[in-house]
């Protein structure tokens, strides 16, 4: 078993003071698999043509984010006796300001323009000056002076070997013979994610919905990905923390939706696989589209509800009587029986109804978290503004210890709802009750959906008002 050396010192040239480069014009394919959490895992073929012996392979054009740890290269071609002695992450990339930075200490040209002797036009003039520094701008020395300012256009007579054009990790490889040979280069990186986007358009009856689904894929990778196998992971995928390095990201800018076909998806361990049916193009500061999925006609259910807390049950309330909202949620079931069935990415959840003009009207949004089949889906839209409610408490009481309970109180409730709309609506009361609870007379039934819920049913009909009565009992 041969160890294999990593470092992260500016890279050593091969033997004959050169190195052997690849780009992207050696590429064979190229595969993007993208996570939620600003995590991607990029795989580069290439075929390049290698020496035999010890080089320097200099791989171009990867991400400026990469994570040099996670970089791996494999051997398609001559897998035996290939190896890797070390690999340099060469981020220095060349601007003119780093240009200049590198030639502090050496001397440039200056070239300048200056009026000729007889005052007819203007003359180039060239002039040796040596670079002091450039911090917080440049400081030249002249033969007979200093400048704090570049009199003209510097000339440089070469680009030095730290800087480079683009992002490239160079490895410090062993060859076993000299031909072309098919590379293969993994490695995770930062700057690219993903997020789904749903927009749902709710029928005039609001009993069914169309859903549509959009990947939002945004590269500040600093590299960009031309035709690429493109495939999303949907989960909350675990990482060790990692030792924070220098962003090498781009800012961002962005470029117009794209729309692409829609996405297949499969389990993968403990999470979902989606991928796109053809190549893509990923370009470096850009955000781009692609359809995830469509369905059409899918039932959905309206709630109003009405939510209480549990402080109103543990002491005397004298005041008057409170002006509550009442919120509206859409629920719908992902399973195929209603046109659904695929798992459904976390993201938002947009919805539009049309109005009496048939233009699209936008009604509200939620969040929805990772969602597997089966599963129901529950958004709240808003709040009703024609349904209002108050709710007002008609009694308190304690009633001392009673058996191993050493508090026992008995509250009373009157909740009015009144409804403006011109078809009845069912409001859902949920009474969140503190302690060991019962409901000792109530006006409407009740169910009990957990240990600390109450829920009431009540039918309000059309222009007309409910009342909710009930009295509840708590130990503690």
């Amino acid at each position: 078993m041969r160890l294999l050396a990593l470092a992260t010192l500016p890279c050593v040239l091969a033997a004959g003071g050169g190195e052997t480069v690849t780009t992207r014009k050696d590429r064979q394919a190229l595969a993007v698999t993208i996570y939620n959490d600003n995590l991607a895992l990029v795989k580069d073929q290439r075929e390049v043509r290698l020496p035999k012996g010890d080089l320097d392979l200099a791989f171009a054009e990867v991400s400026a984010q990469i994570r040099p740890e996670t970089a791996l290269l494999r051997n398609l071609t001559e897998a035996k006796d290939f190896w890797i002695n070390e690999q340099n992450f060469d981020f220095d990339l060349l601007t003119p300001a780093k240009l200049l930075e590198k030639y502090v200490g050496r001397r440039v040209t200056v070239v300048s323009q200056r009026p000729n002797p007889d005052g007819a036009g203007a003359r180039e003039a060239r002039e040796e000056a040596e670079v002091l520094a450039t911090n917080n701008g440049v400081v030249l020395k002249f033969a007979d002076r200093i400048e704090t300012s570049v009199p003209g256009r510097i000339v440089f007579p070469g680009v030095p070997e730290t800087l480079r054009a683009r992002p490239t990790l160079v490895l410090n490889l062993h060859s076993p013979r000299e031909r072309a040979q098919g590379l293969e280069l993994s490695y995770l990186t930062g700057g690219l994610s993903w997020r789904a986007d749903y927009v749902a358009n709710l029928a005039p009856d609001e009993k069914t919905l169309d859903l549509s689904g959009w990947v939002t894929l945004t590269n500040q990778s600093g590299a960009d990905y031309p035709d690429a196998t493109l495939q999303l992971v949907a989960g909350d995928v675990h990482r060790a923390p990692v030792q924070a390095r220098a962003d090498m990201s781009m800012r961002f800018a962005a470029a117009p939706a794209a729309k692409a076909p829609a996405m297949a998806e499969e389990s993968l361990f403990e999470y979902h696989l989606y991928t796109l049916d053809r190549p893509t193009t990923l370009k470096e500061n850009q955000t781009k589209q692609v359809a995830l999925l469509t369905a059409q006609g899918v039932p959905v259910r309206k709630e109003y509800v009405l939510r209480g807390d549990s402080y109103w049950f543990t002491s005397r309330r004298e005041d008057v009587a409170d002006r509550l909202k009442v919120a509206v949620f859409m629920e719908f079931e992902n399973r195929e029986a209603a046109r659904m069935g695929m798992p459904l990415p976390k993201g938002v959840v947009r919805v539009y109804k049309r109005d009496s003009q048939g233009r699209p009207q936008f009604v509200g949004e939620d969040t929805i978290d990772h969602t597997p089949r089966n599963e129901t889906i529950r958004l709240k839209l808003g709040d009703a503004f024609d349904v209002t409610a108050t709710r007002r408490q008609t009694d308190f009481k304690s009633l001392g210890a009673q058996g191993a309970a050493k508090r026992v109180f008995e509250a009373a409730f009157q909740v009015d709802l009144k409804n403006a709309k011109k078809e009845a609506v069912a409001v859902n009361v949920l009474e969140s009750l503190p302690g060991d609870w019962e409901i000792v007379t109530t006006s409407h039934e009740y169910k009990k959906e957990n240990s600390g819920l109450a829920r009431f049913c009540v039918t309000v009909p059309a222009e007309g008002s409910a009342t909710l009565v009930y009295r509840a009992r708590m130990r503690w």
